[in-house]
């Protein structure tokens, strides 16, 4: 009689522990990075079905200036937490969309324009507090997750300023977060996105008290000395000058090991290295850290001495996969290269086999020092092509757009996937979005299998000669010219006509005053970093030049004369982030420029592959064409892959085990963005944020939640 209730009881227990994946309590699904929902009610059968539940308008889009939500929204005890264009916080009735309470970070303050894309949130809980931790502009929040209400025990009085604990000189630099932070025990551990020019501030990787704000620990992804590699830089006081290698992706957790794995980007600046020669660790890495302490474990660097913006664009996924006969916990990395990595998870140790191959070693810049090879997983094979032949050209064009496409395409550099950076332009493909990029893959934990979208847009990095010399006695005009160049051309273009992801400087004296333009100069806004360490007359002479203001640019400048940094002051910059487009502003490439790929983990083979999204400007000519896409697929036990993430605005479900399309919807606003699935009250929600603003869609402000109609 008393061996069954020890049994229910064991039972009991082991049903407790079990990752049952049925609420999206954390960004990504789960603090392994899944995207995995064990939710059946909707399933292949009956997922034609699915209709608008509910949609919440956040009332704050700026439709002027391409307003973006990203987030992919967290659901704990019912209630889902969402985050407007404008950074506001929002609790939300998950079966109505009726709001709650809503958290304004700029109540009684004056509204920041240097709003970052925020991908998520984080929740935390104890027996005494419920918080959501986020960040708005500069600023890390703890909010009561019950009253909406700052919880001022935390930091000054309920936030944190992203600067501190990165030395005295990073308190002027651009310092924010695009993902949220992890929850390890009563740790909250914060990487940041910091510019990606010269003018970095430092990557570190921060972990703080979740009840006071007070730092627990903090890892040097640049180690200073006596840490882990700090011997392999060939300059020893290069720590105290370079910046970035930051973990801007966010991180995935291991909560029963206690290890944290955050991938890092590159060193700055990002596409020269004159100044930064080695294999430049921590930066490009795949980090295992110990999140009790911040010790590193063990550490995989994805591209040595980075040229080419090849940041590792998402956290890894941690599922357990079958190898050489036997159930591994792994780590799984994709990366912008097209690449797939599989790790084991305690030991760093590839699953697959990675090969250093040699590379192209020249490069004209001077001063340049090229790492002569770069790592190639064997498998799984690349889910992206990788280098643009001539036959790729895009064949769809009519034939005076072909032609030009050509003549560019010749030349360029463009024989090698690491071809480095010239002053003829060397074409980047995958692009400098990747490739995989911020969204990430989606793994079923049931069987294995990866499902990752992925974009195929070249791009093409130019790279100029700076004259850093001021003249004497410069006019405002002519030193607006020079601060123009040294601080705005590298995302404007040199005719500051944008390109990318970046928009266009001219005739912005219709749109801004001169005191707003100072305003964003100052703040910066989304990818655009804030330049307040500029002095008045440094932004003074920049808005002479831009906004084309005659009398001042007449005037004699006043400012103060550069000094000579040379780990800072470089003889190179790129002339914009320019994709390899036609003049009708299509893709130089044919597609598919868009795909979504199915590979089983623990064969590293392909189970299927197709192209996602359809671009409206060749309809109907019987080529499916794919888009580029950002966001995630979120993968159910119901069978489905559910995706939004396309700039056609459309959101779809496909069956998970062939590919087929099953399901589209157009959405109100383009969701870049990744799916929440939860459930409430025995019904299943799929929630989509709709901000579209990327790529020229039109902006939105709504979260819209599909369910099976009654």
């Amino acid at each position: 009689m008393r061996i069954i209730p020890f049994l229910f009881i064991v039972l009991f227990i082991s049903c407790k522990n079990k990752q049952t994946y049925e609420q999206w309590t954390t960004y990504n699904g789960t603090k392994a990075g899944l995207k995995y929902s064990s939710l059946k009610q909707v399933d292949t059968s009956n997922v034609q079905q699915l209709t608008v539940a509910w949609e919440y308008h956040t009332g704050d889009a700026d439709t002027v200036n391409h307003s973006q939500i990203q987030c992919n929204p967290i659901m704990v005890n019912g209630v889902l937490y969402v985050i407007s264009p404008q950074l506001k916080l929002a609790a939300l009735d998950a079966a109505t969309g009726k709001p709650k309470w809503v958290f304004d970070p700029w109540a009684g303050k004056e509204r920041l324009k240097n709003l970052n894309n925020l991908r998520g949130l984080t929740y935390w809980e104890d027996e005494k507090d419920k918080r959501i931790f986020y960040t708005a502009g500069p600023h890390l929040y703890a909010v009561d997750a019950l009253s909406g209400q700052s919880a001022i025990s935390f930091g000054d009085s309920g936030r944190i300023d992203l600067h501190n604990d990165l030395g005295e000189g990073a308190k002027d630099l651009y310092v924010i977060t695009t993902s949220p932070g992890m929850i390890y025990k009563d740790q909250l551990i914060i990487g940041s996105r910091v510019s990606e020019r010269s003018d970095a501030a430092p990557g570190h990787i921060r972990s703080y008290d979740v009840h006071t704000g007070k730092l627990r620990w903090i890892f040097h992804t640049i180690p200073q000395p006596g840490e882990a590699e700090y011997d392999k830089w060939e300059n020893k006081e290069i720590y105290k000058h370079l910046g970035g290698a930051n973990s801007w992706a966010g991180f995935s957790l291991d909560e029963e090991r206690g290890i944290l794995f955050a991938p890092t980007g590159s060193v700055s600046f990002d596409f020269y290295g004159g100044m930064r020669q080695g294999a430049n660790l921590f930066g490009n890495c795949l980090l295992a850290l110990d999140a009790n302490t911040g010790k590193r474990i063990w550490h995989f660097q994805s591209i040595h001495h980075d040229v080419w913006d090849r940041d590792l664009p998402a956290p890894p996924v941690l599922v357990t996969v079958t190898h050489n006969g036997k159930k591994v916990d792994a780590a799984v990395q994709t990366t912008k290269a097209g690449f797939v990595l599989l790790f084991d998870r305690e030991t760093g140790a590839p699953l697959f086999p990675i090969e250093e191959r040699p590379v192209p070693l020249q490069s004209e810049l001077i001063g340049e020092k090229l790492w002569p090879t770069q790592p190639y997983p064997v498998l799984p094979e690349p889910f992206t092509r990788q280098l643009m032949k001539e036959s790729d050209l895009n064949y769809l064009l009519p034939d005076s757009s072909f032609k030009d496409v050509k003549e560019r395409w010749t030349k360029y550099k463009k024989d090698h996937m690491f071809e480095p950076p010239s002053k003829e332009g060397t074409v980047v493909f995958p692009g400098l979005d990747g490739g995989a990029e911020w969204g990430g893959p989606a793994v079923d934990p049931e069987t294995g299998i990866l499902y990752v979208n992925a974009n195929e847009m070249p791009w093409v990095v130019e790279i100029v000669d700076m004259n850093g010399k001021q003249a004497n006695n410069e006019t405002n005009l002519q030193a607006g010219k020079r601060l123009y160049r040294a601080q705005c051309m590298s995302c404007h273009g040199p005719e500051r006509e944008g390109g990318g992801n970046y928009p266009s400087l001219l005739n912005v004296q219709s749109k801004y005053t001169t005191e707003e333009f100072i305003q964003l100069i100052n703040t910066g806004r989304r990818m655009m970093p804030g330049f307040s360490r500029l002095q008045e007359e440094e932004k003074n002479a920049i808005a002479a030049f831009i906004l084309d203001l005659k009398p001042v640019q007449a005037l004699a400048y006043k400012g103060p004369k550069q000094p000579v940094d040379s780990f800072r002051t470089l003889p190179y910059a790129m002339t914009g982030y320019n994709k390899f487009l036609s003049k009708e502003g299509h893709p130089a490439i044919s597609p598919p420029w868009g795909t979504l790929s199915a590979i089983d983990l623990n064969t590293g083979k392909y189970v299927w592959r197709d192209t996602l999204g359809e671009d409206p400007a060749f309809k109907g000519r019987g080529v499916k064409t794919g888009t580029e896409n950002y966001g995630a697929p979120v993968v159910t036990a119901g069978g489905l892959l559910f995706i939004a993430a396309t700039k056609d605005g459309k959101m779809r479900a496909f069956n998970k085990r062939t590919g087929k399309l099953l399901w589209e919807t157009t959405l109100p606003a383009a969701g870049f963005a990744t799916p929440a699935v939860y459930e409430v009250n025995g019904k299943q929600y799929i929630v989509i944020a709709c901000g579209g603003g990327k790529l020229n869609t039109a902006s939105g402000d709504s979260y819209v939640a599909f369910a099976l109609g009654e």
